[in-house]
């Protein structure tokens, strides 16, 4: 008899930009509490179209609606621990590099490319100048 399968805690949905309508009227940093090996924490992107973030070292961006985004937090021991609203002066280029983003495999290199960074490219791409310093999500506030 075969070993029981590991199931995989949810980490949300790949989508295809067509599947989804963006809407960036309304843009929030949020930051969830990371694991024993990341003090750091994680870090999503919040639009009126769902939850957005990078999950895996090498892998497209996944996408949560806010019932996925409540499984997320507890199939994976998460908490929330703030959200931070995100001015975007050009909702239409953050709608459009998300897009691009959507579509790519996301390369994660601990600190220079991870999911602050992520975030930090779709609202800087809207022209916004919000961001972290050492990318380190739960030491500082995106700003």
């Amino acid at each position: 008899m075969g070993e029981p399968s590991q199931q995989k805690s949810y980490d949300g949905d790949i989508m295809h930009p067509s599947h989804l309508s963006l809407d960036f009227t309304m843009v929030y940093a949020v930051v969830v509490s990371g694991t024993s090996w990341n003090p750091c924490g994680h870090m999503l992107l919040k639009t009126r179209s769902g939850y957005f973030h990078v999950a895996e070292i090498k892998g497209r961006p996944r996408h949560m609606t806010e019932e996925g985004y409540k499984r997320y937090l507890v199939e994976n021991g998460k908490r929330e621990i703030r959200r931070t609203y995100v001015s975007i002066p050009n909702p239409g280029a953050s709608y459009r590099k998300l897009q691009e983003l959507l579509v790519k495999d996301w390369s994660w290199w601990v600190l220079p490319n991870n999911c602050a960074a992520f975030v930090e490219d779709v609202v800087r791409a809207g022209g916004s100048d919000a961001g972290l310093y050492f990318n380190c999500p739960t030491r500082e506030r995106f700003r």
